[in-house]
């Protein structure tokens, strides 16, 4: 068989050969320390959530157990998610900043247990608000905005109090992160960080999250305060406001369909970005591993690296304890 006679001088596969050749040239790196795990939390004991295969909701002790062995795989961060029961539940959502309350609680004994795993906790009413969205609802339908930023920064200070290292503003009401930086400092508070939940879209990929804490609105969408999926330059000026108002952290989510977004971020950003891979993604590569038709471990770890290569320094995602173990 003749061979045609290429004369190139650059051939990219060279870079390919071998393992280690591809190791040494590698452009993105992914570690257990990039990832954060979400715990989810109640007081009733461990249980599978049915809408997240492989993902339960927590007694207090069983999470303790959890963060551990998080922490042996090299996963030194969790972010603290609470499923309340509907007696807690009330049209302002004052559990939220109980200091006596599950998360405050659970915090205490995380940073007791595990002085070095990284506690960061969801600040946000929609766990605790009997209407089930993340501000307080007024009579004609309308969430107020800086009704419920009161409310949040209460609920900042109380975790704050119990140790949290991070408390991460979910509910993306204006003014929020400033003001929590704010009650935070005039508290002594100065060390907590804030992880701003900066571009947090009306996502149809959450609703396996609001399976696991019963969280869905009774009434009417998250739409007037959760943003647009059509909107990318909207995003900028979100990030361009919350790193003003003191945001040590800036967040993207859901990441995988918003990986231009996450760029756009890396590229603008002067503080760490944060993406979220959610319950909808986590549940489609869990639901097409179970076919049979995807490869379980290698989606795992491709769409993790795709989120990296997009430019997150941070990744909240549910296979963290699975990915720190590829990894490994």
């Amino acid at each position: 068989m003749a061979y045609p006679n290429l004369a190139l001088t650059a051939r990219p596969r060279r870079n390919r050969r071998s393992p280690a050749i591809r190791d040494m040239v590698r452009e993105t790196e992914l570690r257990p320390a990039h990832l954060v795990l979400p715990l989810f939390v109640h007081r009733g004991p461990d249980e599978p959530i049915d809408s997240m295969p492989g993902v339960n909701r927590w007694s207090p002790d069983g999470l303790l157990g959890e963060v551990g062995r998080a922490a042996d795989r090299g996963v030194r961060a969790v972010v603290l998610f609470e499923a309340a029961p509907d007696e807690l539940k009330t049209p302002t959502g004052d559990e939220a900043w109980n200091p006596d309350g599950l998360i405050p609680q659970t915090v205490r004994a995380v940073k007791a247990a595990h002085p070095n795993t990284v506690v960061m906790t969801d600040v946000a009413l929609d766990p605790y608000n009997s209407d089930g969205h993340d501000g307080i609802v007024a009579a004609d339908g309308t969430i107020v905005n800086d009704e419920t930023v009161d409310v949040l920064c209460r609920q900042a200070l109380a975790h704050a109090e119990a140790g949290a290292d991070i408390v991460a503003p979910s509910d993306m009401m204006d003014g929020r992160v400033g003001a929590i930086r704010q009650t935070l400092d005039r508290h002594r508070h100065t060390g907590v960080g804030i992880c701003a939940y900066t571009a947090k879209y009306a996502s149809a990929f959450f609703g396996p999250f609001r399976g696991a804490l019963d969280s869905t609105p009774r009434s009417g969408d998250k739409k007037t305060y959760q943003m647009d999926p059509a909107n990318s330059r909207e995003a900028l000026r979100e990030l361009e406001l919350d790193v003003a108002e003191g945001a040590d952290m800036v967040m993207v989510k859901p990441a995988g369909p918003y990986l231009d977004v996450v760029r756009r971020f890396a590229e603008a950003s002067a503080v760490p970005v944060a993406a979220y891979q959610v319950s909808g993604e986590y549940l489609m590569v869990k639901a097409a591993a179970a076919s049979g038709w995807l490869d379980e471990p290698s989606i795992v770890a491709e769409t993790l690296c795709g989120i990296r290569r997009a430019g997150a320094d941070v990744i909240f995602t549910y296979f963290a304890m699975q990915a720190a173990e590829l990894l490994s």
